[in-house]
């Protein structure tokens, strides 16, 4: 078991890095409330890494981002793999989650260490400290 973690990155950070690099992946990995209720980030992909009605860690989780780098031909011998850019409401999903891909041998993993809406602030609010949607970036919701 490895102790290796996925890369933090800053949303300004993760928003360059898909800018500069077509092949890099934002995947979403909040429930599916989340993503379709609360917003995501324009262009980000949905995979659950917990998702209702049970809660549990998706058992495909890893099968389905593999699916999804395999899938649109974006590994090469000389250049790797995508870059994978998990991103979840606070940063603490995604962290776990990055964890397990590492261990499933991806190797460009990193996580949006605010996530989409950032932390609490003494209200018990989000969205007013730090985040994806706190910075600016693009977003949608349904």
């Amino acid at each position: 078991m490895s102790n290796a973690e996925p890369i933090p990155l800053n949303p300004q950070q993760a928003y360059k890095m898909l800018e500069d690099d077509p092949r890099a992946i934002l995947v979403d990995i909040r429930s599916s409330m989340e993503f379709l209720f609360v917003g995501h980030a324009k262009g980000a992909v949905h995979v659950p890494w917990i998702d209702e009605p049970d809660w549990t860690i998706n058992p495909h989780f890893v099968t389905e981002i593999r699916k999804l780098v395999l899938g649109g031909v974006t590994c090469s011998e000389d250049e790797g793999c995508a870059p994978v850019i998990l991103i979840c409401r606070s940063g603490k999903r995604s962290l776990e989650a990055g964890k397990a891909l590492i261990e499933a041998d991806f190797h460009q993993v990193y996580h949006v260490d605010e996530g989409f809406e950032g932390e609490l602030n003494d209200h018990h609010q989000r969205s007013s400290l730090n985040g994806w949607r706190y910075h600016g970036l693009p977003w949608e919701q349904c």
